[in-house]
């Protein structure tokens, strides 16, 4: 039926604002979350005006004195200082970078875990692997403390079976530190992190596949010009999003896996913070490395998002 110029014309405000109230409801359904993004993530940036001042708890701001860039002049003053920030940074990027070469993983796990055509086995894999993601890292410590002490189970094993003389210090030592946090972690996020490209996998189109089945193709054949090229996107994106992250190491983990014996090599940049904040009574100062350390992750991020518009043209902000 044919509708007059007039009608389109006169019913173009009914559609404005049908569209303003849509947008409206919209906005009402995505006000919650901006609150608590506003209230995890920017309000607790107004703690940062504590590096401007010589805090000393448990008085108020108002007491202490008002120092300005000291803390800061601090960090790049003392040569020990910078030795040990140094010390600190090059376990910070040597973890990081570990666990960023390691983000392949949860691709080819979640390839391989989607081709097993088991159903119930595939679901007791993906179960058994995505749990480790929900304990805590103190309970993980306690499993790993009760496995590898000198009197654990499997240094007694190894004992009792001849293979060793004297028990391995597999946590109070200081050897293959890095590569410990690394299974550690690997061990926990695995499963977890392949639950989005899981995801993707599901909403690959089946005609692919059997378009290349009637061409000849096997199966990994399939996995390897159809499943992770379909994959890549998503994979880029991750990474991007680590990569920003570089510096953000986490705490719990190190924090419980810390002794006297691996200080050297376990301290990253978030636990280093948290000691000269908590044990070392000096949270202005902790407070302006955590500044400094939020300003290189925003730099990070940017720098990665111009990298992925020249390379990819695509961008992530």
């Amino acid at each position: 039926m044919h509708v007059s110029k007039e009608v389109r014309t006169k019913n173009i405000p009914k559609l404005n604002r049908r569209k303003n109230v849509q947008g409206k409801i919209m906005f009402l359904y995505i006000l919650p979350f901006l609150l608590l993004s506003f209230a995890f993530s920017y309000y607790p940036l107004h703690g940062w005006i504590y590096a401007f001042y010589d805090y000393r708890p448990p008085l108020k701001l108002s007491q202490c004195d008002f120092v300005g860039l000291q803390w800061f002049n601090m960090l790049f003053a003392n040569p020990t200082q910078i030795k040990l920030i140094m010390k600190v940074m090059l376990n910070t990027f040597a973890i990081s970078g570990l666990t960023l070469a390691t983000t392949i993983l949860p691709v080819i796990f979640a390839i391989f875990l989607s081709e097993i055509k088991c159903k119930w086995f595939r679901n007791f894999v993906q179960t058994f692997t995505t749990v480790p993601n929900f304990i805590s890292w103190v309970m993980v410590f306690s499993v790993a403390y009760s496995l590898f002490t000198g009197t654990g189970m499997v240094n007694t094993m190894l004992l009792k079976i001849g293979l060793i003389d004297t028990p391995i210090k597999f946590l109070d030592g200081d050897t293959h530190t890095w590569l410990s946090m690394l299974l550690w972690y690997i061990w926990k996020s695995l499963g977890w992190g392949s639950i989005m490209y899981l995801a993707a996998i599901a909403g690959i189109d089946q005609e692919l596949y059997e378009a290349a089945r009637v061409d000849g193709a096997n199966r990994f054949k399939l996995m390897r010009h159809i499943t992770l090229p379909a994959l890549m996107p998503t994979f880029f994106v991750i990474l991007m999003l680590s990569v920003a992250n570089f510096l953000n190491n986490g705490l719990d983990q190190y924090y419980v896996f810390q002794n006297a014996f691996n200080r050297q090599h376990i301290q990253v940049l978030d636990l280093y913070v948290y000691n000269v904040g908590m044990t070392g009574s000096s949270p202005s100062l902790a407070t302006a490395i955590g500044m400094l350390k939020s300003l290189v992750s925003i730099t990070l991020l940017f720098a990665v998002n111009l990298l992925s518009k020249k390379i990819r043209g695509v961008t992530i902000i």
